[in-house]
């Protein structure tokens, strides 16, 4: 029964592949390059810069205007293509009811996440949204939770759990030394989330309706 709970975005409250992946064929158009939906399924989870460094062998220069021609067509239309998961938002809306501190704590620009939120009307049952900023150092998982932690207060971290679908949610919640709940109707596989560790998986989400408030 962990009273603060930290949630990652897409993957995990939010199904946003097709957003996401045609925001990068938009952004890979621009140099030519082409790649399947199935071959841009890593970039939903890590910083934008990243993965597309992963694309240009590690041109910042290329990568840098990749996310800037990613942003041309996300922030216009790609941000809303997307969907809540089926009963992630009585789920925390129930999780406020029974007095836990809810956080979103995503990899995703704070600007957009807040859009996104305040778009399916759930930004109410957050008490704080903590994300990457738009061109600060703030972009790991372990540096949004970090921050996520500040605006919470928390001073012990075992009363903490993050829940995300992918080892950067595993891996960023052990670097600030909370558990992590993986969930598996995301876009990580099981191997993924428990190679990195995570101390419990949920296949659904009343799999994880019953972990954070049974």
């Amino acid at each position: 029964m962990k009273q603060y709970l930290f949630f990652d975005l897409d993957g995990t409250v939010t199904d946003s592949k097709t957003g996401i992946i045609r925001s990068v064929q938009h952004a890979l158009a621009h140099f030519n390059v082409s790649r399947s939906d199935d071959d841009l399924l890593y970039f939903i989870g890590p910083p934008l810069r990243d993965s597309f460094g992963k694309i240009f062998e590690g041109d910042t220069a290329k990568a840098e205007l990749a996310v800037q021609k990613y942003r041309e067509y996300y922030t216009v239309t790609g941000i809303f293509e997307n969907a809540l998961y089926e009963g992630i938002a009585d789920l925390l809306a129930d999780l406020r009811g029974a007095g836990r501190v809810l956080s979103l704590a995503t990899s995703k620009p704070e600007p957009f996440a807040l859009r996104i939120l305040e778009h399916f009307g759930i930004a109410s049952l957050f008490d704080h949204v903590a994300g990457a900023e738009l061109t600060g150092p703030r972009n790991s998982k372990s540096s949004v939770l970090r921050h996520a932690c500040g605006l919470c207060g928390v001073a012990d971290m075992q009363q903490s759990l993050m829940v995300g679908d992918r080892k950067y949610d595993v891996l960023g919640a052990h670097a600030v030394g909370m558990p992590c709940a993986g969930v598996l109707y995301g876009y990580g596989s099981r191997r993924e989330l428990e190679e990195a560790g995570a101390e419990c998986l949920c296949d659904d989400v009343p799999a994880l309706r019953q972990l954070l408030l049974a």
